[in-house]
């Protein structure tokens, strides 16, 4: 079995860029910073055939490259704060391609993703975070902003849990064309 999903890799200018972010929160599971990446589309556990069904659906789908802009900062959780973002700015070819991915893997046979897309980059899992730190990071950072990023193409990642916490492995990449 493999847990999949389908993602955006960062170039290693823009992980050191948000690893400067990872600080100030007693108690955060700060993510490595080898493993930044926008998650397009959570699969989860999949046995060869389905990956391999994966794999030949993402092949077929065709869009453009675009650029997505990261800016600000936030949490997820309501009343149980839970994950600190950076969040992305809308962007309608990001969208496009996200929407496109979910049909390819409807079509490989996924059930359809019951969430819905919420563009951003994990930096820290949260448990019970001090409520006056939390502000005080949201405000410090809430202009964060940096370079544009150039979305050439999307892989297929793996995720192997470790006690040290997830390692990332590209699977597959799919380049976007004109």
């Amino acid at each position: 079995m493999l847990r999949l999903f389908v993602g955006i890799a960062f170039p290693p200018e823009l992980r050191l860029r948000l690893s400067l972010l990872q600080s100030g929160i007693a108690g955060a599971r700060w993510v490595d910073p080898g493993n930044f990446h926008l998650t397009l589309r959570f699969i989860g556990e999949v046995d060869e055939g389905a990956a391999a069904d994966v794999d030949a659906a993402l092949l077929r789908l065709r869009a453009r490259p675009f650029s997505v802009q990261l800016a600000g900062v936030g949490v997820f959780g309501g009343d149980k704060l839970r994950t600190l973002w950076v969040g992305v700015e809308r962007e309608p070819a990001l969208a496009a391609l996200q929407s496109k991915i979910e049909q390819a893997l409807q079509r490989a046979g996924l059930p359809p993703e019951p969430r819905k897309f919420a563009a951003h980059v994990t930096l820290a899992r949260l448990r019970e975070p001090r409520r006056a730190e939390l502000q005080d990071f949201l405000a410090a950072n809430a202009a964060f902003r940096a370079e544009p990023l150039r979305v050439e193409d999307f892989c297929l990642i793996a995720s192997y849990p470790t006690k040290a916490g997830s390692v990332y492995e590209d699977q597959a990449s799919y380049k976007l064309q004109n």
